[in-house]
């Protein structure tokens, strides 16, 4: 069951000076699976594509620790000021410049039934037209005993941050079948996505769950059942499908982030000043990020996952030619070239973060093995190969204390 190439590319957002999108998917082998291919010359810097998610959710424990976002297209609805007030603890602090914060909450509008935030209008018409008819608790949004809520608590108690999936974005996978007109277009937009063996998704469970996954996994597909159950969906209810589904929104969830403090700060950094104006504004900024490492940790942003068809098709490189981003403060992923691509050549992206690609191959394909199930056999890799299959000493005490923080099942979250 396959969707049509019009279905796959009627996510994707036009580009300034570009009549069409400059790739195609095709077939690569039974181990990659689809990959992406430039059908024209795409130059260095040039945003290929622009697309929007299938779905997308906020993570729940980033949601509950108040990282305020719209709840369809995850924009961050804090003023930048109040973003830093937050993040550094610190109600009395002020940013310079407030008039580079682009967050206008003239235009947000709640849901009139369960409240829940949204940017703009449109965001909310969106989310009522696509999936949210069905998953509006109305005024239940706080009884613990509301069918969702019970999944959302069970979702937190087996899965702490740092997160890299939410159960409500298999919610809202469920609620957008439900709602369609047109089901059987959706259920084959889904099935688009990266299918994976019994024992690799299990093995994907496990990196979610943890080791006592397989009774976890029972008691959420059970509250999941009770909340959502769609006949035209029942595979998806059933033990085996369940766990195909986990699987899935895993493999193929793309993280995604919005800040306003960080707009802010990208735009003092284009404001055109006077060097000493300059170095004390750089002082600031370098001195308010100590100040919520020292108050937040790494918590900068408000956090989720989408699914992105096209970008899914993307396959990993650890000499990667293009990159992911959110530049929009949305959910809106832009793929931009990292180098000149030529017309026929893959499109490849890292699941890697800049440190980890300049580790050894050894511990490339470690991360990667663990966390997407896969060896890279990419030009690195196998200029590599001969390399000994020993970490360096550096490497080996990082991963007697854990694996890398960066690690995550799931895409790479870009800044934005």
């Amino acid at each position: 069951m396959a969707a049509s190439m019009c279905d796959v590319f009627s996510f994707c957002v036009g580009v300034a000076g570009r009549a069409c999108v400059p790739v195609e998917v095709r077939f690569v082998s039974s181990a990659k699976g689809k990959g992406l291919f430039a059908t024209q010359l795409i130059r260095k810097g040039e945003t290929i594509f622009v697309e929007r998610p299938l779905v997308a959710a906020q993570f729940l424990w980033n949601a509950l620790y108040r990282y305020r976002a719209c709840d369809h297209c995850l924009r961050a609805l804090e003023k930048a000021e109040e973003n830093a007030q937050r993040l550094t603890g610190k109600p009395g602090q002020v940013l310079p410049h407030p008039e580079l914060c682009t967050v206008r909450k003239d235009l947000h509008q709640n849901c009139p039934h369960c409240q829940v935030m949204y940017c703009s209008v449109e965001c909310r018409l969106s989310a009522a037209e696509q999936y949210h008819q069905v998953l509006c608790p109305g005024p239940s949004q706080d009884d613990p005993l509301h069918p969702l809520n019970k999944l959302q608590e069970a979702w937190r108690s087996v899965h702490y941050p740092p997160e890299t999936a939410s159960i409500m974005l298999m919610a809202r996978m469920v609620a957008t079948v439900k709602q369609a007109k047109d089901k059987d277009r959706w259920i084959k937009l889904f099935s688009q996505f990266c299918n994976k063996t019994a024992n690799e998704e299990e093995e994907i469970v496990h990196k979610l769950l943890g080791d006592k996954f397989k009774g976890q996994l029972e008691l959420l597909r059970r509250l999941f059942t009770e909340a959502l159950y769609e006949e035209a969906l029942s595979q998806w209810f059933t033990p085996d499908g369940f766990r195909s589904l986990f699987a899935l929104v895993g493999t193929n969830g793309q993280g995604i982030g919005t800040s306003s403090l960080s707009q802010w700060v990208h735009a003092c950094d284009a404001l055109e000043l006077k060097p000493q104006d300059r170095e004390q504004l750089d002082a600031f900024i370098d001195q308010l990020y100590k100040d919520i490492e020292a108050a937040t940790g790494e918590f900068l942003n408000c956090e989720g996952s989408g699914l992105f068809v096209l970008q899914s098709c993307c396959n990993h490189s650890c000499v990667p030619n293009a990159e992911t981003s959110f530049p929009e403060n949305n959910f809106f992923l832009h793929v931009t070239a990292l180098e000149d691509i030529k017309p026929g050549e893959e499109i490849c992206i890292s699941y890697l973060d800049c440190c980890q690609r300049e580790r050894s191959r050894h511990s490339r394909h470690k991360i990667l093995r663990e966390n997407y199930l896969f060896i890279c056999s990419c030009p690195k890799c196998l200029a590599e190969a001969d390399e000994p299959n020993v970490t360096s000493e550096e490497e080996e005490e990082e991963e007697e204390e854990g694996e890398p923080e960066d690690a995550e099942l799931g895409d790479e979250m870009t800044d934005v």
